[in-house]
């Protein structure tokens, strides 16, 4: 049985990214990792929308006020400031789908944060692994998440400030994180070492208790909407 047939009733991956596109409103979006822009064009709101993408294949010509970047994204924060690409504006809402594995999901996230406020949203696709196979740092299955899963273990240890909820949303999950503090050094202080510790993590570790490892919320709106909500932030 699938990981998610029990949530028949649930939005799909890009119905659930439409939805919080739709409640959140983002004024400003960053997407790290593009493939077809399908995401990408989901930022409908944004009047500042950046894509990150070192060899995206867009569907569509991106909208007015999107600026997309073929470069990698460390390159990318190498290079650029995302605040002045953004007209000086802080990220709204930002979403992390780029290489499958955890030092580059770590690496986004770090570089992002700098240019969020308390009330930004970030979301990170591959959360949520459906097996042991599928999680691996190789890929050898159609579907694969990669170790991005060990993301939001390591932002659970280091960065209790922060407020996480991961999604069993078909196919690998959503993260999503809140509470963002751009001044933060706990992370980037430590990036070896975290590199360290957490790229020989096992899948096996985290398994027995999965749900409560990877803060599970069910694919569920009425379970996800109070999540994105100011009154989340300031209760938890």
């Amino acid at each position: 049985m699938s990981l998610f047939s029990h949530q028949p009733a649930g939005a799909d991956y890009y119905e659930l990214l439409e939805r919080i596109h739709s409640f959140l409103k983002p004024r400003t979006y960053v997407e790290i990792g593009l493939r077809h822009g399908r995401s990408f064009e989901l930022a409908k709101t944004a009047t500042a929308c950046v894509g990150i993408d070192p060899a995206p294949n867009l569907e569509h010509e991106p909208r007015g006020g999107a600026r997309i970047f073929q470069t990698t994204s460390d390159e990318f924060f190498a290079r650029h400031n995302l605040a002045e690409e953004l007209g000086g504006q802080t990220v709204d809402l930002a979403f992390i789908d780029g290489m499958h594995l955890f030092e580059f999901a770590l690496r986004d996230f770090v570089n992002v944060e700098k240019y969020c406020g308390r009330d930004s949203t970030v979301l990170v696709h591959d959360c949520y692994p459906v097996d042991r196979v599928t999680a691996s740092r190789e890929r050898t299955t159609q579907i694969w998440s990669g170790d991005v899963w060990k993301l939001i273990v390591c932002l659970k240890k280091y960065r209790p400030d922060l407020r996480i909820g991961t999604v069993a949303v078909p196919p690998t999950g959503l993260g999503i994180i809140r509470r963002l503090d751009p001044r933060s050094t706990a992370l980037p202080a430590r990036l070896e070492r975290l590199y360290e510790e957490f790229i020989p993590y096992d899948y096996g570790e985290m398994e027995p208790d999965k749900a409560r490892q990877l803060n599970h919320v069910e694919n569920r709106w009425n379970e996800i909407k109070p999540i994105l909500s100011a009154d989340w932030l300031a209760v938890r």
